[in-house]
């Protein structure tokens, strides 16, 4: 038996153990070669991708450490003793194979995949091999066993008595596109139960959860979470609490190093954690342009179908909005100076930025028209008469309220420089990807003040030498990155 050692290591959704390379009770050389190593005690087990420590003071020969991730996951105390053993391969790595070989599972075969999945039973290489599999063709049947599958791996929330759930997703890729937390507020002040949970960004400046915690605490526990939606009609929490479809974000966890976005993999994505949420009526938002996710009308509507075949297939009311993705929305991109837009947005600013105001009540527009007592073509009315009455940004001061303080402050960052116009003429076009990597490099999201305050959009007029936009950043490493790659190429046009 080993010792069991916690070490303080974030090994980010992978469980990694660590053994001496001079244990006292093993041959590390019989574990060497499969790369991974099975724990266990007290009928608990736990597979975990195996390194060797040389340093007796972080591991020594008769303990075995285990990642934060895996600790947790194992659930035994500290000083607990624990035995090893050769790990024994998931047997549905087997289906996965014959997906490699071009076969089509069934709705049993997913499910036996999602649970290893979500039981942390594959490593990094087999869930790849899963994911190009799937990549390389996947049936219509195929992505609907998917999203069961991955549904019933998790938590499933219920709202009782609160009849329709509403709920809304855009698929992203478009820099300061935050309606979310313009459309939560208008939703709940008309008293449609709104519960919105999402995530943190992985590759964006910004996601909801990131932006709405320069205003508010989003670290909210479930039972928290379902009183907040039945106190306020409507919330804005990080999903982490939640355990919603955690097989989804095992699965991005590798989707995103290898850059795989298939079509199929995101329907599954998004709408298993819709149903687990308990949502019975969803909008998706799907922006299309030239540096957006999807680049063609052609492209936006196969994803619709396929939205609306598995959405009704899950028994949710889903309905599609195919909007403008040809730049940024907002003048912000990152979590503070986007949330300087939705305010200024909800505080009915003169000077708030009109597109995102536009494009939150087009979207509220068509969530109201999910109450069955408002008509047909007249939700964009009430959204607006909601939002300039004061209605909507009352709800969110209550949502903020009831939420609590974000954990820190968060300011705008003290470094500044502008990206100057190379040029007279009109801005031509905005790339998004290019900006939100600059925002990115400048330290959004973890540094909440970094980013791009945008000065002038599409179809506005600039002179040679006038400021494009500005760059936010707190530190200098940041600020530097930030400012070479827009040297390279500042993601602006003008003509």
């Amino acid at each position: 038996m080993l010792t069991l050692r916690h070490l303080a290591i974030d090994t980010v959704r992978e469980n990694v153990a660590f053994l001496n390379r001079h244990c006292t009770r093993y041959h590390v050389e019989d574990f060497l070669g499969l790369g991974r190593v099975e724990v266990r005690n007290d009928g608990r087990s736990l597979l975990a991708v195996l390194n060797i420590v040389d340093d007796p003071a972080i591991v020594g020969p008769d303990e075995i450490g285990l990642s934060d991730p895996a600790f947790a996951q194992l659930g035994l105390a500290e000083g607990s003793a624990v035995h090893l053993v050769p790990p024994t391969p998931p047997e549905s790595f087997e289906l996965v194979r014959a997906k490699v070989g071009g076969a089509a599972l069934t709705d049993a075969q997913l499910a036996a995949i999602i649970r290893d999945i979500t039981d942390q039973r594959y490593s990094k290489i087999e869930i790849a091999a899963f994911l190009i599999a799937c990549a390389s063709f996947m049936t219509t049947a195929e992505v609907l066993g998917l999203t069961r599958a991955m549904i019933a791996a998790g938590t499933r929330l219920h709202w009782e008595g609160l009849g329709t759930i509403a709920d809304k997703h855009c698929i992203g890729g478009i820099p300061g596109n935050r309606t979310s937390m313009i459309v939560v507020p208008i939703v709940a002040a008309h008293g449609l139960p709104i519960p919105k949970t999402s995530s943190r960004a992985i590759t964006s400046p910004a996601g909801t959860a990131d932006t709405m915690e320069v205003l508010a605490n989003v670290d909210v526990p479930m039972e928290r979470m379902q009183t907040l939606v039945r106190e306020a009609k409507g919330c804005l929490v990080w999903g982490g609490h939640v355990r919603l479809s955690p097989a989804d974000d095992i699965l991005i966890s590798v989707e995103r190093p290898l850059a795989i976005d298939t079509r199929e993999q995101l329907v599954a994505s998004i709408l298993s954690k819709k149903v687990a949420a308990g949502s019975t009526h969803l909008l998706i938002d799907i922006p299309v342009g030239p540096s957006a996710k999807i680049r063609t009308g052609g492209e936006a509507v196969r994803l619709r179908k396929l939205f609306e075949h598995v959405g009704d297939s899950l028994g949710l009311t889903l309905e599609v909005a195919i909007t403008d993705g040809s730049q940024p929305v907002g003048r912000g991109i990152g979590p503070v100076l986007e949330a300087r837009d939705v305010m200024a947005v909800l505080r009915n600013d003169p000077a708030s930025p009109a597109d995102l105001k536009e494009r939150a009540l087009l979207l509220a527009g068509r969530i109201l028209e999910f109450d069955p007592a408002v008509r047909g073509g007249s939700g964009n009315r009430r959204a607006r008469d909601l939002l300039e009455s004061g209605a909507a940004l009352a709800a969110m001061e209550r949502i903020i309220a009831l939420q609590g303080p974000p954990p820190a402050v968060a300011t705008l960052g003290f470094l500044v420089a502008e990206v100057a116009s190379p040029a007279d003429g009109v801005v031509s076009s905005l790339d998004c990807y290019r900006l939100a990597r600059i925002a990115r490099l400048a330290g959004a999201p973890t540094d909440k003040g970094a980013g791009i305050d945008l000065l002038r959009k599409v179809g506005e007029p600039v002179r040679r030498g006038e400021p494009l936009y500005r760059i936010h950043a707190s530190t200098n490493a940041d600020f530097t990155f930030a400012q070479a790659f827009a040297a390279d190429d500042n993601g602006v046009r003008v003509a």
